[in-house]
C-alpha cells in the first residue's frame, strides 16, 4: 500500500527530489487542507510547484535531519512561504547553515539553510487540522535524527515518515560524522518495530514498507523475530 491509498484523512504526495533521490512528502490534511513538506531534499521547483497546486502555504517544514540532501530545498521554501515553521530537532540544528557538517562541502557544492524557527523533540506534536503527527528521535544517522508518526484511524492505517532511520530491508548509514549504529538499532528497535504492523514506513530513499514487514525481513531484525516468534 503506497501513500496515495491512505485516502481518507490525510493526502500524501511523494517527490523523488534531488541527485540523492530523497524523498519529499507534501502532507495535507483533508479537513483543513493544513499542509506540511517533509525532507525538502532538492528540485525546489518541482517542490514549489507541487505546494502550489494544493492550493494553500504550508504550515511546517520539516527537516528529519541534517543531512545536506534532506535540507537543500530548505531555502526556497522560507522564502516563498515565509510564515511556515521550518522545524529540526535541536541536537541538529547546526547542520542546517554549516555545509562542513550537514555534508553538502563534502560532496563539492556547499549549501547553507536559513535557521530554524522550531525545535522538535521527543514526544513533541504537530498538528494538521484534528490530526497529530508525534516526534520520535532515532539518533544514530544523526545525532538528532527525528521521525514522525501518524497513528491512523479505525480504518486507515498509520503512517511513520521515519527519513534515514529505516529503509526497506535497510537501516540508514552510520558511517558519517555523529553516526551510531548501536543507537540506531537500538531507537528502531524499542521506539520504531514496536508501532502496529500495518504502519505504512515512508521512509527518505526508495519505497515504502510495513512495520510487520521490516520485522519478519529486514536483515538487520529477522533473526530477532524468529527467536520471539518460536519463543512464544
Amino acid at each position: 500500500m503506497g501513500p496515495e491509498e491512505q485516502q481518507r484523512t490525510m493526502k500524501v504526495d511523494a517527490l523523488t527530489v534531488g541527485p540523492m533521490q530523497t524523498v519529499c512528502y507534501i502532507v495535507s490534511d483533508k479537513a483543513t487542507d493544513e499542509l506540511m513538506v517533509i525532507d525538502p531534499g532538492g528540485d525546489p521547483e518541482m517542490i514549489l510547484e507541487s505546494v502550489r497546486m494544493a492550493g494553500t502555504d504550508p504550515k511546517f517544514i520539516v527537516d528529519t535531519h541534517g543531512h545536506a540532501d534532506h535540507i537543500a530545498g530548505n531555502a526556497a521554501l522560507v522564502e516563498a512561504f515565509p510564515a511556515a515553521e521550518l522545524c529540526i530537532h535541536p541536537v541538529d540544528a547546526d547542520l542546517l547553515e554549516k555545509p562542513t557538517k550537514n555534508l553538502s562541502a563534502f560532496f563539492g557544492v556547499p549549501l547553507a539553510s536559513p535557521p530554524a524557527t522550531r525545535m522538535l523533540e521527543e514526544g513533541d506534536v504537530l498538528l494538521l487540522g484534528a490530526n497529530e503527527f508525534r516526534v520520535i528521535h532515532v539518533p544514530g544517522h544523526t545525532p538528532g535524527g527525528i521521525a514522525l508518526y501518524w497513528s491512523g484511524t479505525d480504518s486507515v492505517a498509520g503512517m511513520l515518515f521515519c527519513g534515514d532511520a529505516l529503509f526497506a530491508s535497510g537501516i540508514g548509514r552510520t558511517d558519517f560524522p555523529g553516526g551510531d549504529e548501536a543507537a540506531l538499532l537500538g531507537g528502531i528497535r524499542d521506539k520504531l518495530l514496536t508501532l502496529p504492523d500495518d504502519t505504512l514506513v515512508l521512509p527518505g530513499h526508495g519505497p515504502a514498507t510495513t512495520i510487520g514487514r521490516e520485522k519478519q525481513m529486514n536483515p538487520f531484525f529477522e533473526q530477532e523475530w524468529r527467536e520471539q516468534t518460536t519463543a512464544q
